[in-house]
């Protein structure tokens, strides 16, 4: 088996036979000889818009061998170790526990289970069949189920998002936990393109197979099923606390690996209470801007613009300002639409969705200012958390009620004139408002002087016709549960995980860390 890297093909020949002629060409060999070949990576080049590319990097094999062929720079023999679960060398007398399903505690469980270790997986939300039909209720009628929404219950709040699997983390067991979404169902795409994404209609019958996969093991999956304390001894994990549809009951437990995401306020408020070290951490908030997809599409690729091969455009954007803070846009989400996130009755949250095919009219994505905690008004652990409230709240006051949200167009915000503002795309429905009564000052100064210079880099990203959507405030955990390099707290048994504890960011980085937490545990055995 060789890699041939670069192999760049025009977009509108982006076919297996044009790559497959490209590969046989960068070999110096006819296609005939070329038995098999598999994509590697896929990536878009559009920095000319006059001639956007497909680069690939593929592996083939070869009738006859490979020995004849020169190496060189873009060709290669593919070195890869692939990742495998450690098994212990003893198997407890008592069941880890695993709390939150989310894509931390999802693979953290499927590792466990995997290494015959039979956890228990505790969800406060429910199965995604009964979490759909809440979610779908919340966002015609704006009847909100506290414990089961867009952020809690099975598959955690990325189930109801664009399902984005790209990362800047680099870690040797990505591979492995995107196989692991194909043999769930996934597309065997995400194994080779460069940005990934599920859509969250594949996501939602991915997470169901592997919540079935986890029992087949020997896993259990309990759903409405909140951990609502801890009991230690000598500074070690004993015992935990479950509150259940039949009331409230205790599971003997010495090892627990806590993955509840970044919105479940009201236990980072218990173990904070229970002794659990943390601290405040960096965040963001901010708005949702809209943007017609075909206005994005233009601007990203010219005359290209709708090729089927390309699907569509996405964005990545940021600067940092004079005033210290940095701008930048987050959790893209093509032809998709802002959705009602909120999980507390009277606090109002945005974010992006998509479907796979990715074909709504909008794109949008989350327009986002960092926080440091000395940014923060509240001190303490929790003081970024309490910021996010106040202003969710503050959203739901200036929306009249019933989760309409806060929105304005960009013109509005940049004292320009909209002639044909886009219809929003978040429901139950949205309230015209002034976005400076929303956010803080100096956060909506900051969005209004970074939209000219995104605009710059992306045509008609600052048109006064885009729509902002308000607030955005749960990019990340304002919250960092400490660990040591054994992945445990100061509680011994106790391994803060994910998202919600700090230690990641988005699906893929939450996996790789409830693998890494998982692996940790079963090392300890």
């Amino acid at each position: 088996m060789l890699r041939i890297s670069n192999i760049s093909l025009p977009a509108t020949i982006d076919t297996p036979e044009s790559l497959k002629k490209a590969a046989a060409k960068a070999l110096g060999v006819k296609t005939d000889r070329l038995l098999e070949i598999h994509p590697r990576r896929r990536s878009v080049d559009a920095r000319r818009k006059t001639d956007v590319r497909v680069i690939y990097t593929v592996d083939v094999s070869l009738a006859g061998g490979e020995a004849s062929i020169r190496r060189g720079s873009n060709i290669s023999v593919p070195n890869e170790i692939p990742y495998t679960i450690p098994h212990p060398s003893v198997i407890p007398d008592t069941r880890p526990v695993v709390a939150g399903f989310g894509p931390a505690g999802m693979f953290a469980a499927l590792a466990l289970s995997l290494a015959g270790l039979r956890p228990i997986v505790l969800e406060r939300g429910e199965p995604i069949e009964k979490r759909r039909e809440k979610v779908d209720l919340f966002w015609e009628s704006g009847r909100l189920d506290p414990e089961s929404n867009v952020q809690f219950g099975e598959g955690g709040a990325g189930t109801f998002s664009d399902g984005k699997l790209n990362t800047g983390t680099h870690d040797h067991r990505i591979v492995w936990v995107f196989k692991q979404f194909v043999k769930a169902g996934a597309p065997e795409r995400i194994l080779y393109d460069a940005k990934p994404h599920l859509g969250t209609d594949v996501l939602r019958s991915v997470v169901r197979n592997i919540r079935e996969r986890i029992i087949s093991l020997g896993g259990e999956v309990r759903f409405c099923a909140k951990l609502c304390g801890i009991e230690t001894r000598a500074g070690e994990l004993r015992s935990v606390s479950v509150s259940g549809p039949s009331g409230e009951y205790s599971i003997p437990c010495k090892h627990l690996i806590l993955a509840i995401g970044h919105s479940a306020r009201d236990t980072f408020q218990y173990l904070l209470s229970a002794g659990v070290t943390m601290e405040p951490k960096p965040f963001a908030m901010g708005l949702r801007i809209e943007h017609l997809q075909a206005d994005i599409d233009k601007a990203q690729y010219g005359s290209f613009a709708g090729l089927g091969s390309l699907g569509a455009a996405d964005y990545k954007l940021s600067c940092h300002l004079n005033s210290g803070l940095s701008v930048y846009t987050f959790c893209m989400c093509p032809g998709g639409y802002v959705v009602a996130a909120a999980s507390e009755e009277g606090g109002l949250v945005t974010n992006g969705m998509s479907y796979s095919g990715r074909a709504g009219e909008n794109a949008n994505s989350a327009l986002l200012v960092g926080l440091a905690p000395s940014d923060f008004p509240y001190p303490g652990p929790l003081g970024g958390m309490e910021w996010q409230r106040e202003i969710e709240r503050r959203a739901f006051r200036l929306g009249g009620g019933g989760y309409f949200a806060p929105f304005s167009t960009v013109g509005r915000l940049l004292g320009v004139s909209a002639h044909a503002p886009l219809a929003p795309t978040y429901r139950p429905g949205v309230t015209d408002c002034d976005i400076r009564e929303l956010l803080p000052e100096r956060l909506a100064c900051a969005i209004a002087e970074a939209l000219p210079l995104f605009g710059k880099r992306l045509h008609g990203f600052d048109s006064p016709n885009a729509v902002l959507t308000g607030p955005e405030t749960r990019s990340s955990s304002p919250v960092r549960i400490l660990r040591d390099k054994s992945c445990q707290s100061t509680i011994r048994g106790l391994y803060p995980c994910g998202e919600g504890a700090g230690y990641a960011g988005g699906i893929t980085s939450s996996a790789v860390d409830g693998l890494r937490c998982a692996q940790a545990l079963i090392e300890s055995l």
